[in-house]
């Protein structure tokens, strides 16, 4: 292996040379790739196409110790540090330019303990992964809304989806996790041990270490869900949101309902003729009891006079990997996010106005329900802030073609400057693009403080950069 010259830390150039590289990989039981390597190009592409880094070097870990051996060489080297769970990170952080990429993708082991509704998780696995095995036993652990996410990043920034009310969200599941610091230290991080550390794992993102395992609480439930799309003219919008905003004061904690305003894609179920046309989609999950759940959905399902209501029984898993299609890879994403603690007139103004001048054909806004059992949390109780914050719209402009990207960027910032003064003021980490850098105080509100106190102590050469970033020697400048 010839010397390679890598990205530093702080954005300069260095040499490591090539007795130096052969010993480290030596060490790895994994794979070292570097540039011009068969698989290199397929392991540093991810979800975002806008994204299109090139690392020095790519550790393709196999465990735990491979973990701690690329830690301790990029501390050791200073150098520039990127970590791949799922590579799903809109902001692409999974991915550095010239640095060291410590590839987690093959960790993707799912060991379910049935008596104890206990999962062991890999960093590597996806929804998909966990979904799969944990229904497997009628078991089921809350999480997002798309099943090639990683579980990794999601339980990191906070994880939330169709069974969040019922069951919280993905981190106030969490028993504990191995964590490798930046001291290239492995940790098991729990409400027990290392308590502090466990507190900021649980929304503060991949700022403090790098975790090899997640030990998850799973529930009872399944395999069967009450759930589907009931699709609206877009032309009813400003009713139907109206009656859904008051439909859902008395929903329970199983009943979740989101909206989504696009354009119709070409869905078997659809008409042709709305194929292409402008339309409110009621997406709702009804987690309990099918017959309770029929009652429980039937004010949402008689709002207005719908194109299409096809809610009923479906498998969980596949209700999982209901909107998979709509968010395959290779497709240009930018995103803007707001926080809400309810769905105002003047919201639902700004975002029907939107979609009035779309930018292209897959470009949507999507209001998440959320609240229930993970809004009875205290705030200051895990490094997630948001619990009083009952809606998250996520702006998703989503394109092909590179000369595109000014028209859609553009249509995503103006919505999110339109709604900004009805929002909350705090922010979902996994929704924030790269640009947003000085929004991340913000998005932590009362717990940015605590939350830099123990970044400090656990990565006080912020060797961990590449994410929603805390910076240690910045005070309270969040970067």
């Amino acid at each position: 292996m010839n010397a390679i010259s890598f990205t530093t830390l702080e954005g300069g150039k260095t040499t490591v040379d090539a007795a130096s590289l052969e010993t480290f990989a030596a060490r790895i039981r994994g794979t070292v790739l570097r540039k011009g390597d068969d698989a290199y190009d397929g392991v540093r592409g991810i979800w975002n196409s806008m994204i299109d880094r090139r690392p020095a070097l790519i550790v393709c870990c196999v465990g735990a110790s491979d973990v701690v051996a690329a830690v301790n060489f990029a501390r050791e080297n200073e150098l520039l540090v990127s970590v791949r769970g799922g590579g799903h990170n809109i902001a692409g952080s999974a991915v550095c330019d010239g640095g060291l990429m410590i590839d987690l993708s093959l960790l993707k082991s799912v060991r379910v303990d049935v008596a104890s509704r206990r999962a062991w998780v890999g960093p590597g696995a996806t929804l998909a992964d966990v979904d799969r095995e944990t229904q497997a036993f009628g078991l089921a652990l809350p999480t997002g809304i798309n099943s090639t996410t990683g579980i990794a990043g999601l339980t990191l920034g906070g994880g939330f989806g169709w069974i969040t009310r019922k069951f919280g969200l993905t981190i106030d599941n969490l028993v504990s996790a191995d964590v490798v610091t930046a001291d290239g230290k492995l940790l098991r991080a729990s409400q027990s041990e290392n308590p502090d550390l466990f507190w900021a794992l649980r929304g503060g993102g991949g700022n403090f270490g790098i975790v090899t395992a997640f030990e998850f609480q799973l529930h009872q439930f399944g395999p069967q869900v009450l759930s589907g799309l009931v699709v609206h003219p877009f032309a009813d919008a400003p009713k139907v949101l109206r009656e859904y905003r008051a439909a859902l004061e008395t929903a329970p904690d199983e009943l979740t309902c989101w909206v989504v305003m696009r354009q119709a894609p070409p869905l078997p179920f659809l008409p042709a003729e709305w194929h292409g046309k402008e339309v409110l989609v009621l997406a709702m999950c009804y987690c309990g009891d099918i017959e309770a759940g029929e009652k429980a959905t039937r004010k949402l399902r008689s709002i207005g006079t719908p194109i299409v209501d096809v809610v009923g029984l479906n498998p969980f898993t596949g209700w999982q990997q209901a909107f998979d299609p709509l968010l395959t890879p290779g497709a240009r994403n930018y995103w803007k996010s707001h926080d809400f603690t309810e769905l105002s007139d003047s919201v639902a103004e700004v975002a029907t106005a939107a979609i009035a001048r779309l930018p292209g054909p897959e470009c949507e806004i999507f209001f998440g329900h959320v609240g229930g059992a993970a809004g009875r949390v205290k705030a200051d109780a895990t490094a997630f802030p948001q619990r009083s914050s009952h809606f998250v719209m996520n702006v998703h402009a989503r394109w092909r073609e590179p000369a595109m990207d000014k028209a859609c960027i553009d249509w995503a910032r103006g919505i999110y400057e339109a709604a900004k003064p009805y929002a909350a003021g705090t922010a979902y980490v996994n929704f924030m693009p790269e640009d947003e850098i000085d929004r991340v105080e913000a998005a932590y509100g009362g717990n940015y403080s605590r939350l830099l106190e123990i970044k400090k102590r656990y990565d006080p050469l912020n060797l961990f950069r590449m994410n929603q970033n805390l910076r240690p020697k910045e005070g309270r400048r969040a970067a």
